[in-house]
């Protein structure tokens, strides 16, 4: 069931949103070569607790997991795309690190991601990363009311294989308000003018994630890790949108 938010909830999803986006800016920052994953685990909690929010990850326990998740963003190396377990490693130079983090803040949540490079960037690399970036602002454009959720799939789709990129539909973008997860699923490649017609105050995260040469994944043996199958590099990037009669209103930019 889709559940369409208030002028006011939106206002309360931003407050969520400006705090998240802005752990996730202090984490780029910290993040270089020798930081322990683990360091920057520690920091995101001592931020959730000092603001009095909650983590979305802390005893999260889906159906594709190996439950409960223990920790508060998750950390995701090199081929690593998605729901990456932060464990005792020490970053390299020319590694590339994506973050995604969700957390409530008084009842209402936002979800956003980012990747870069740690130390001396490779620049197939940083056009990876640049075509998740990509991806993100198209789908956001079309995020207007009247269009349809295969709009933004289409979207994103078209940025991926421009840029020559193969597309994984198992994981996307999905709705989000009083908890992470609500309808309905957006995924990163599709039709456009097909699916859920989109109306002010719906509320989306939206996340193209690519490999740099495979469209398939797997999950690491700690239960949780998502990689690429064939070991290729992986970036990630997110916002929490709200669709508004006057276009589409980006929630976890930091301030």
């Amino acid at each position: 069931m889709v559940e369409l938010k208030t002028a006011d909830e939106i206002e309360r999803m931003a407050v969520a949103g400006e705090f998240v986006g802005g752990v996730l800016a202090e984490l780029r920052t910290r993040a270089r070569v020798g930081v322990n994953l683990l360091e920057l685990e520690a920091l995101v909690r001592q931020r959730i607790e000092e603001r009095g929010a909650v983590s979305c990850y802390w005893d999260y326990a889906p159906s594709f997991g190996r439950g409960p998740f223990r920790n508060t963003v998750c950390l995701s190396v090199n081929d690593a795309v998605l729901h990456g377990l932060p464990f005792d490693y020490a970053l390299r130079d020319g590694d590339l690190l994506s973050a995604d983090l969700a957390v409530g803040v008084d009842g209402w949540v936002a979800d956003s991601a980012i990747s870069f490079v740690v130390g001396a960037a490779d620049e197939e690399d940083l056009r990876l990363v640049r075509a998740t970036e990509d991806a993100l602002a198209a789908a956001i454009a079309v995020a207007v009311p009247g269009n349809r959720i295969g709009d933004i799939s289409a979207a994103i789709e078209a940025v991926a294989r421009a840029n020559g990129y193969p597309v994984n539909t198992e994981f996307g973008g999905h709705g989000l308000g009083r908890t992470m997860h609500e309808d309905p699923h957006v995924a990163n490649a599709g039709r456009a003018g097909r699916g859920y017609r989109l109306r002010p105050g719906l509320t989306l995260a939206l996340e193209p994630w690519f490999a740099r040469t495979t469209d398939r994944i797997y999950t690491d043996p700690d239960g949780w890790t998502i990689r690429s199958a064939d070991g290729s590099r992986t970036a990630h990037s997110e916002h929490t949108v709200a669709i508004t009669e006057e276009g589409p209103r980006i929630l976890t930019l930091a301030r």
